[in-house]
């Protein structure tokens, strides 16, 4: 490979990796709509702890192309849920 062209592959996959950091740090707290479900788990009594955020952050760093979907399939059950009680409502 000439050197230009790794250099290039190299930009893309930092850019994907910090995407996904990023994309995990700023999801942490809706963590639930990404892997569980749209459920909320209950948490534990101390509340989320760093080792945890940053397993999460891992996780999304290398799978945020996978937790998108999961995220959008979530999105969309509870979009069906909410019309759904609105029908039931009126």
């Amino acid at each position: 490979m000439v050197p230009s062209e790794e250099m290039a592959l190299n930009i893309y996959i930092t850019l994907f990796l910090f995407f996904g950091a990023v994309f995990g740090l700023l999801t942490f707290p809706y963590q639930h709509l990404f892997s569980e479900g749209p459920h909320k788990v209950e948490s534990s009594e101390g509340g989320p702890t760093l080792a945890s955020r940053v397993l999460w952050a891992m996780v999304c760093t290398f799978l945020w192309p996978i937790m998108v979907l999961t995220g959008l399939n979530s999105a969309r059950i509870l979009a069906k849920r909410k019309r759904q009680a609105l029908a039931a409502h009126h």
